[in-house]
């Protein structure tokens, strides 16, 4: 791992702060923008040649755009998409890859206290265990969502961290590519990720996402151990529920002692509760008739990778199967809504005054928990699950 550089120390303090540095604004000319991103890195030190090469040639990429604005598979159910991404196939690589970097493994969990199967996970999401690393030009990529109106406080100290990967070797600003997103390497990481976790894992001086296994899990750990996994302990479980539950105790923001849900008729699957002393939320992706989970308190740490609910609970049930859990039962859920249903939903709650994070066709976590809250004032079972009939009665 190298250190962050006072200058990009100071630069993405001050664009936090919203002080000077941030005197660029999203939007207009593509060219003046990037030429405002060249006077902020100038001024707080880096060389005018090394930022003159770096920017030298960026882009706006349309490519890059067109694929923010088009993730229509995260309006997929639990179900559906669980098993579109959990494959015989990726079963049988996450266990020959594990075989295969068994020393790395053991080097993380002794380190970081994280689980081999936690990783083997991400690693089969994101690239297909390495295979498929994206082909986006990172830098034009980052660039690109900076300048883009939407969401550019989180890609601009981006930029500037690709930036300082370059000042130390470890980004080709020409040849880099990645995921759409401006991620590296095998299990995807941001700049400023691979700044602050990344770690030599193959012992060549480099680290290397893209072409090093060693590297990108070891790095990988170092995440999310920075993130506030807590080392050696469970993230999911699967659970069986009696039927007078109270289902306005489950979702995400209600956690009780393991033992204190048990004590209320929910049992684990199969086997004994994994630590009854842990607190933990009963999650129910479909509703209380769909399958049942119990997440601790590591499940929340998913959500610093990834903001998506259905790619979460995903990556962390499949962690669970790589390390010898059973294949869920799917139970029988009432029919969901579609993606256009789901934001016709957000917009009538919206009109409630509920805060939904947009309405966007995605049924995350904000819209399950209006959709739980408005279950409740209707004397409707408040499993969060919104189906045909709740959107009717709105």
């Amino acid at each position: 791992m190298r250190p962050i550089a006072a200058s990009l120390l100071a630069l993405t303090t001050a664009l936090a702060l919203g002080t000077s540095a941030t005197a660029q604004s999203c939007g207009g000319s593509f060219g003046n923008f990037v030429g405002q991103l060249k006077a902020q890195a100038q001024a707080q030190g880096y060389p005018a040649t090394l930022v003159d090469n770096f920017f030298a040639g960026t882009s706006q990429s349309a490519a890059v755009l067109k694929a923010d604005r088009a993730q229509g598979v995260f309006q997929k159910d639990f179900i559906e998409f669980s098993r579109m991404l959990i494959s015989q196939n990726r079963m049988d690589a996450g266990a020959a890859n594990w075989r295969k970097y068994r020393s790395t493994f053991d080097r993380i969990q002794q380190s970081y206290g994280v689980n081999p199967g936690v990783l083997l996970a991400f690693w089969a999401f994101e690239t297909d265990y390495g295979g498929f690393q994206g082909n986006f030009n990172t830098r034009d990529a980052l660039v690109t969502l900076a300048h883009d109106c939407r969401r550019p406080h989180l890609f601009l100290p981006q930029v500037y961290s690709a930036l300082e990967l370059y000042a130390h070797g470890d980004f080709d600003p020409r040849n880099t590519t990645g995921a759409w997103a401006g991620e590296i390497g095998m299990v995807q990481m941001l700049p400023g990720d691979i700044l602050e976790s990344g770690v030599d894992g193959d012992g060549d001086g480099h680290v290397s996402l893209k072409t090093s296994a060693p590297d990108a899990l070891m790095s990988g750990g170092h995440m999310l151990s920075n993130l506030g996994w807590r080392p050696n302990e469970p993230w999911l479980q699967e659970v069986s529920v009696p039927a007078n539950l109270d289902w306005s105790k489950t979702g995400i923001r209600t956690r009780l002692s393991a033992a204190e849900w048990q004590a209320m008729g929910v049992q684990p699957r199969s086997g004994q509760m994994l630590r009854p002393d842990l607190p933990a939320s009963v999650i129910l992706p479909m509703g209380r008739n769909g399958p049942a989970f119990l997440a601790y308190p590591n499940f929340h740490v998913y959500f610093e990778w990834n903001q998506s609910f259905t790619y979460v609970l995903t990556a962390a049930y499949f962690a669970t199967r790589l390390e010898g859990a059973p294949v869920y039962n799917a139970g029988n859920p009432e029919a969901g809504l579609s993606g256009p249903q789901i934001k016709q939903l957000q917009q009538k709650l919206q009109q409630r005054g509920y805060d939904v994070g947009g309405a966007d066709g995605i049924l995350g976590e904000k819209s399950r928990e209006a959709v739980q809250d408005i279950q409740r004032e209707l004397g409707l079972p408040a499993d969060a699950w919104p189906t045909p009939a709740l959107l009717n009665r709105l």
